[in-house]
């Protein structure tokens, strides 16, 4: 599975420095609390999901899975949302992480 998407590569060319600051941001709130990477990336999974971001919901897919979380812990934050943004918008975040634990 690829590291980056082609529009992220892209935005890091284009856009380097705010790109770098923008990941070093990522990681000053994800140290700044007790919450675990795995953990961590599961909230943010389930951000994405909430703002139909298909892209951050890669992105997080990718990073739960190297955070130790399993495919079944991904696709339960995301069912877990279902009362709250619906089911059709469940049904596409699930389909969105499909595509990259099924890759």
């Amino acid at each position: 599975m690829a590291q980056y998407s082609e529009n992220y590569q892209w935005l890091l060319q284009k856009f380097n420095t705010v790109m770098e600051k923008n990941q070093d941001l990522g990681k000053a709130v994800r140290d700044a609390g007790p919450i675990d990477e795995k953990n961590s990336q599961l909230v943010q999974l389930a951000a994405a999901a909430a703002t139909k971001a298909e892209g951050a919901v890669h992105s997080h897919v990718k990073r739960a899975l190297k955070a130790g979380a399993t495919p079944d812990e991904i696709y339960h934050t995301i069912v877990l949302l279902t009362s709250t943004i619906g089911f059709p918008n469940v049904a596409a975040a699930l389909s969105w992480a499909r595509d990259i634990i099924e890759d």
